[in-house]
């Protein structure tokens, strides 16, 4: 009994090799932050390998993506990020969302959510690691971009509208 559960397993396992998930690779930056948002060299490097992986058009694969079901596991993984915070896609947002998302990202780089520990678990990734210097680095270059929005923009184009019905008694 043990033997064919073990065969089946196997079976089942060399199977599912063959159900490939599509790749993250348009790379297409029509929309993307860079295009009216100024970004240095040095943060530019920064969020290659921290940041770009799981929220922009253009995903580096490591090779266990092509062994199932790790492979399925980084797709959600990568879907989800670009769900949140697609940096490929980020002019299409209204101004005030861009100014959310900026600030978004000074929140969660300053808690240290971002990247997820996840994505660095066992070393895999451990170049994804933010150092504190990284950190301030980052956060700085968001701000300066909302600062950049408020001279740009009336203060009240900056904040998001609030969404559903109005609270009750109005």
């Amino acid at each position: 009994m043990k033997k064919k559960i073990g065969y089946a397993l196997v079976a089942v396992l060399v199977l599912i090799q063959f159900i490939r998930p599509d790749r993250n690779l348009s790379d297409d930056r029509t929309l993307d932050f860079s295009q009216k948002y100024p970004v240095s060299e040095e943060v530019k490097a920064v969020m290659a390998v921290a940041c770009n992986d799981c929220h922009t058009n253009l995903t580096r694969y490591p090779w266990y993506a092509n062994v199932q079901p790790f492979g399925w596991i980084l797709t959600k993984h990568v879907n989800d990020g670009k769900r949140h915070l697609n940096l490929s896609t980020f002019l299409r947002l209204p101004v005030a969302v861009q100014n959310h998302k900026l600030e978004e990202i000074i929140e969660q780089v300053k808690e240290k959510e971002m990247p997820l520990p996840s994505y660095t678990w066992l070393g895999l990734h451990a170049d994804a690691n933010l150092t504190d210097e990284q950190r301030v680095l980052i956060t700085t270059w968001a701000q300066a971009q909302m600062d950049t929005l408020r001279a740009q923009y009336p203060p009240d184009s900056l904040v998001m509208k609030r969404r559903g019905p109005p609270p009750s008694g109005m």
